[in-house]
């Protein structure tokens, strides 16, 4: 448990023993009860982060995440091409019928996570893929790494983890699609914040580097490069604002215009 944490846990008990009537001895103050009851109002958020930091720890990958629809799915049909999207938020977004059809008529299945980082995936990469026995996999992944979502990363380490889930699935006869990180934005909004700034944490020379390292391995292995980034960057090297909304995620433009690219680069993959 990190620091922050660990201080919301103690507030936590601060106030729960409060409610009880258990005032710590010396407790009382005016200063030390207005800042204690400041701390207190915030007690629901301190609830939500420490049962989301508890979830974690508990299934750091998140494994649970798709356990009962991987174990109800069955195997593909003898002339099915199943194709699993693995990645972070961007691809747990996909599916969502705000953005459209994912892929209508297509036996195509979404194993994305919000937040999650090449290592994670690269963990579940096996019960959310290679046992799904799809003919390919999308991988689209990167974006938190580089912005430190699990810890700090280098870009080898990125690097190594994409390779990994390229090697496996080849292993498995699992044709691969690599996809390049999406270019961000500074200015974005998401809910009431507006103004939100990408770039500090995913600065693009870092995606720059990142995707040109991911075209270099798909051609050097076999594997299909998906250029998402070309098709969604503006003149300056930013996310084009008209498709998102927050700097970072699609919205249903982006995925518009993501779709035909992914659906081009499986046919391709299919036919080696």
């Amino acid at each position: 448990m990190n620091i922050r944490l660990a201080i919301a846990a103690a507030v936590l008990t601060t106030c729960q023993n409060g409610a009880m009537g258990q005032t710590p001895a010396g407790a009382g103050t005016a200063p030390a009860a207005k800042a204690e009851g400041a701390a207190c109002a915030e007690l629901p958020v301190l609830q939500q982060k420490l049962a989301a930091s508890d979830s974690t720890l508990r299934d750091w990958p998140n494994l649970a995440r798709y356990r009962e629809a991987n174990a109800t799915l069955g195997a593909p049909g003898a002339s099915e091409d199943r194709v699993v999207f693995m990645g972070d938020s961007i691809t747990d977004m996909w599916v969502l019928p705000r953005f459209g059809a994912f892929f209508p008529g297509k036996p195509y299945i979404g194993r994305g996570i919000s937040g999650q980082t090449t290592p994670q995936m690269l963990i579940r990469f096996r019960p959310d893929v290679i046992d799904l026995q799809p003919r390919a996999v999308v991988i689209l992944a990167g974006t938190n790494d580089i912005a430190g979502n699990t810890g700090p990363m280098t870009l080898e380490e990125t690097q190594n983890n994409l390779a990994s889930m390229a090697e496996l699935a080849k292993a498995h006869g699992v044709r691969v699609v690599l996809s390049a990180v999406l270019p961000v934005y500074d200015g974005g909004r998401n809910g009431d914040r507006k103004g939100l700034v990408m770039t500090d944490r995913r600065p693009p020379d870092k995606i720059l580097a990142l995707n040109q390292w991911i075209k270099n391995y798909a051609a050097a292995n076999g594997a299909v490069y998906v250029d998402y980034f070309s098709a969604m960057v503006d003149e300056k090297g930013f996310l084009k604002k008209d498709l998102s909304e927050d700097g970072l995620h699609p919205n249903s433009a982006g995925y518009a215009v993501m779709a035909p690219l992914a659906e081009k680069a499986i046919r391709e993959a299919l036919k080696n």
